[in-house]
């Protein structure tokens, strides 16, 4: 039986990667939508690109394009790497990448510019990094490096109490645009969970997997899912993104 099975934010954590797909006992049957952040944390973020390059010509892939993607892309492309990206996990894709050749790194280049800024289903649910700021949906929002980190529809989605969508007329307009909201960006680490959280009709799948929590992968349809062992437990030697914790806004 074929399953939509998203993935939150793996930055750089390909052994956790590796694991979730065989928790999940995932087949080349299964259609699998990664929310972004591929790449800015652990050791492995070259190596992750490799893998899901390939993954994609043995099955269905959708990958979304988050902040950390945008800056690797600008880094690809022009050669950009701003101290706020390379303090944010930024160089430990630079050194991933140390050894690649030209014609490799274009492959890889081709495969972000490739990546979808968001991706709506047959049953309109919405598939996005961050989230979106305008209105209308993400359809008319400007996908800047800014407005993939906005975070107000997270935040709009915890904040509302639970008794207003008793009254749809009481319910945030911009909620109302999809079915469900599936989305990573922000840990939910930051509420002191380490599983997805669900508010309003949004789910989060960042579980920190950049920092000190675990990857995850869900099954869109059953809300079934698995995670990875704990980051830093997979990379005992290294930090992630853990040193960069203040610079999160």
């Amino acid at each position: 039986m074929k399953r939509t099975l998203a993935i939150g934010d793996i930055h750089g954590g390909f052994k956790a990667l590796k694991q979730v797909l065989e928790r999940a006992n995932v087949t080349e049957n299964d259609q699998l939508i990664f929310l972004g952040d591929y790449v800015d944390g652990w050791s492995e973020s070259s190596q992750i690109i490799q893998f899901l390059i390939k993954l994609s010509e043995k099955q269905e892939c959708i990958f979304i394009k988050g902040n950390h993607d945008a800056w690797t892309q600008d880094w690809f492309s022009f050669g950009n790497a701003p101290d706020v990206w390379l303090f944010n996990g930024g160089q430990s894709t630079v050194d991933s990448y140390s050894e690649y050749s030209l014609e490799e790194l274009e492959i890889h280049l081709d495969f972000f510019e490739k990546m979808k800024n968001y991706y709506v289903d047959r049953e309109n649910r919405l598939f996005i990094h961050a989230g979106y700021s305008s209105l209308y949906g993400p359809e008319r929002e400007m996908f800047t490096a800014g407005s993939r980190w906005d975070r107000t529809l997270w935040e709009t989605a915890v904040s509302v109490d639970k008794k207003l969508f008793k009254n749809p007329e009481l319910h945030p307009k911009k909620l109302l645009l999809y079915k469900e909201i599936f989305i990573g960006h922000t840990p939910t680490l930051h509420l002191g969970i380490s599983q997805p959280i669900n508010k309003a009709n949004i789910w989060n799948l960042d579980t920190g997997a950049a920092f000190t929590g675990a990857l995850t992968i869900m099954d869109v349809d059953t809300k079934e899912f698995w995670q990875s062992d704990p980051l830093p437990n997979l990379y005992p030697d290294e930090k992630g993104r853990n040193n960069y914790k203040v610079k999160l806004k």
